[in-house]
């Protein structure tokens, strides 16, 4: 089974991806989500997935002001 990590900021279509494919069909199983880039990397160091769906650019986290 391919382990995989999807990453993308837009909620709707990340869960869309998700839940639209037959991932198992395709060998395929989701492991982790992320919302943006610092999860996608923290999910990928912890899972060391086999695949990453991901945009080219996904935005960083909003900070709060120190």
């Amino acid at each position: 089974m391919i382990r995989c990590v999807v990453a993308e900021d837009e909620h709707i279509l990340r869960k869309g991806l998700i839940l639209t494919t037959d991932w198992k069909s395709l060998g395929c199983e989701i492991i982790g989500e992320a919302e943006n880039g610092e999860e996608a990397l923290n999910l990928i160091r912890r899972l060391h997935p086999d695949l990453i769906l991901s945009l080219i650019h996904i935005s960083e986290p909003t900070r709060q002001a120190e």
